[in-house]
């Protein structure tokens, strides 16, 4: 599911609260043996599965994705003998409380949870997922797009399968572009010289809005070959100046402090408006942005187009930004069939056929990427263009080895209050980054981690 909620100040207050819930879980389960136990698959195999699925039984359902009513209806049609209750427990951060309550209480949790990408680590850490690779679900590798199975796998486990996936690339208003005369960038360096040129000849046009906001910072360091985060089970090694960030910064300084940056926060109704009436001139996010556009930027329709992101010297390099997956919790009295629902809802023609057609998100599975239905799709609202043939392109080309925090969601808690004074203030992200990381490190110590500045 997209990632693409705007960072409030009450909304970090509340990410705050449930953050440091959730790390407190997570070291107790590194510790002790946090919930219910009983229940570990570590005896389980792929015939517990089928088995499970053909004895049938009871599980419940925590998601917030648009797809999930019509997925669960086809899979009980498919399997008779399973009900499971779906339950909207509200959306990221809302659910992971409700979630790291129940861990906490030892009892409560759902028996499939649908968790972000970047959240996954701070679950993962306290022993409170199931492995799947118990079950042989590792031999679903070749299924599935590089960027999505490397977020389910942590710490040597496969802790839960993907749902939908976020290669980057650049959407752009072709409108735009072609009256101002603006080269399709392949490089970040025409993406720059592109922001001075619209800017010069419209001031109230940018190339892009940006007014601070993790998730992209995050992904944008990821393309450039960074790896600030490295992790170890409770040994974290932080270090947002390694080179790979300074590749970014040095790039993306150009436009914070030349304030060539819409600062018009996204996801508001003038973000949608300056998309709409050409404003902000283009996005890089992920591939999960053309239903935003069509449903949310009508007005704008036939005049955007997607392009592959600008790279550092041409080469194709890409990151996932946003994206969720499921996960089955230690909790539940019946891993194997939650684990046999979870395998069909993610894996399934059918099921993931329903996802995709509800506009839910960009698929993760390498078949549905692939398939001439997919990649020949032609939305009007793009022109005619088939988008898909480059956003499938993206997810072939990302770049590997990412490790996110087993405290992202923190980390992203107070981003506003550390990088984010740069972006308010024009000036270099490599002071913001550096206040980031000092609180990062302070944090994780008083955690229990044993976090060391690279």
């Amino acid at each position: 599911m997209i990632h693409c909620t705007r960072w409030t100040a009450t909304r970090r207050i509340a990410t705050l609260a449930a953050a440091g819930a959730v790390v407190a879980a997570a070291l107790v389960g590194c510790s002790s043996s946090s919930g219910d136990s009983s229940s570990s698959s570590s005896s389980a195999s792929a015939s517990d599965v089928d088995a499970a699925l053909k004895k049938g039984g009871t599980i419940t359902y925590w998601t917030w994705t648009p797809a999930a009513k019509a997925q669960v209806a086809a899979f009980e049609k498919a399997y008779p003998k399973v009900k499971v209750n779906l339950v909207n427990a509200g959306t990221n951060t809302t659910e992971y409380t409700k979630l790291q309550n129940a861990i906490k209480a030892g009892k409560g949790a759902p028996d499939v949870a649908q968790i972000e990408y970047y959240a996954l680590p701070q679950f993962a850490l306290g022993g409170a997922l199931v492995d799947l690779g118990d079950y042989g679900f590792g031999s679903l590798k070749s299924n599935y797009s590089s960027g999505p199975w490397n977020n389910v796998n942590v710490q040597g486990k496969l802790v839960a399968l993907p749902q939908d996936s976020g290669p980057m690339a650049l959407f752009y208003n072709k409108t735009v572009f072609d009256k101002y005369g603006l080269t399709v960038p392949k490089t970040w360096d025409e993406y720059i010289a592109d922001a001075k040129k619209l800017h010069a000849a419209n001031p109230n046009a940018y190339i892009t809005s940006d007014s601070g906001d993790p998730g992209f910072i995050t992904s944008m360091i990821w393309q450039a070959g960074g790896q600030p985060f490295k992790v170890d089970g409770t040994k974290v090694t932080i270090n947002l100046q390694d080179e790979g960030t300074k590749k970014f910064t040095s790039t993306w300084n150009q436009l914070v402090e030349g304030k060539l940056l819409s600062q018009v926060p996204g996801w508001s109704d003038d973000w949608y408006k300056a998309l709409g009436n050409g404003d902000v001139a283009s996005l890089i996010t992920g591939a999960w942005m053309p239903g935003v556009l069509e449903s949310s930027v009508a007005q704008a329709s036939g005049q955007w187009a997607v392009a592959p992101i600008p790279t550092y010297d041409g080469s194709p390099a890409n990151a996932e930004n946003g994206g969720s997956a499921e996960a089955v919790l230690k909790q539940s009295k019946n891993p194997a069939l939650a684990a046999g629902f979870l395998k069909w809802l993610n894996n399934s023609k059918e099921s993931v056929g329903i996802f995709i057609n509800s506009g839910g998100g960009f698929p993760s599975t390498t078949a549905d990427q692939n398939s001439s239905a997919f990649l020949d799709q032609a939305p009007a609202y793009f022109g005619g263009q088939k988008i898909n043939q480059v956003l499938v392109g993206g997810a072939k080309n990302v770049v590997s080895g990412w490790q996110y925090l087993p405290y992202e969601v923190y980390a992203n808690s107070i981003f506003g209050d550390t990088v984010g004074q740069s972006y308010s203030k024009s000036t270099s992200l490599d002071a913001g980054l550096g206040a980031w990381q000092k609180q990062l490190v302070e944090y994780g110590n008083q955690q229990g981690f044993t976090v060391k500045a690279g």
